[in-house]
């Protein structure tokens, strides 16, 4: 297998993964859905980030006749319970900008200690490949929430999470090389490749 679309629309998700795998897979062609007119966008109506991702990996699969990769990932805040976790790029509404969802986190926790405001990146990628199945990853990134946005890199909400693995400095203040090392998508990533490097050889994929 020389080719694997990246299922997704989101453009800046599209751009880090295809950044990170092509790092790791030189000679395989990457593509997105941007590749294909007409692709779909299927509605994420999973109740976990598992099922999200089998939703839209399948999706593509089903659209492109191409091995696809899709994540589904969120934002889990401890103080918040969770929140807003499965729901992350809808919290507030999916059309408001993340500027003000940062700013609606903040406001909910302007009254929790530092030491209480404890959250992680949740990630998980599901492989679809015709006829071979659909496997699921996870990873996480452990850290807390900024007492105020800073950084311009990266996308989403990186400006107000503090990664463990980069004390002082949120994923947004981060280069991408350092930001891939560490990161939930990263790490998930990473952990794909096995699976992938794996798969080369033929077979079915185990599905959780």
């Amino acid at each position: 297998m020389d080719r694997l679309v990246i299922a997704t629309h989101n453009r800046h998700k599209a751009g880090e993964m295809v950044e990170i795998l092509a790092a790791r897979f030189p000679g395989l062609e990457l593509l997105t859905l941007a590749d294909f007119e007409g692709a779909p966008e299927p509605e994420e109506t999973g109740e976990t980030y598992a099922e999200n991702a089998a939703i839209k990996s399948e999706s593509g699969a089903a659209f492109t006749g191409e091995a696809c990769l899709a994540d589904d990932a969120g934002l889990e805040i401890d103080a918040l319970e969770g929140a807003p976790g499965l729901y992350s790029k809808r919290f507030g509404g999916e059309d408001l900008p993340f500027p003000e969802k940062m700013a609606r986190i903040q406001e909910m926790l302007k009254d929790v200690p530092e030491a209480a405001r404890t959250a992680r990146f949740r990630c998980y990628v599901a492989l679809t490949i015709p006829g071979r199945g659909t496997q699921v990853l996870q990873s996480t990134c452990e850290g807390r929430i900024a007492p105020s946005v800073s950084g311009s890199g990266g996308f989403g909400y990186d400006p107000i999470f503090l990664p463990d693995d980069a004390p002082g400095r949120t994923m947004a203040d981060l280069t991408a090389a350092e930001k891939h090392a560490i990161s939930h998508r990263g790490k998930v990533l990473s952990a794909f490749g096995d699976l992938w490097q794996g798969m080369a050889v033929g077979g079915a994929l185990d599905e959780d």
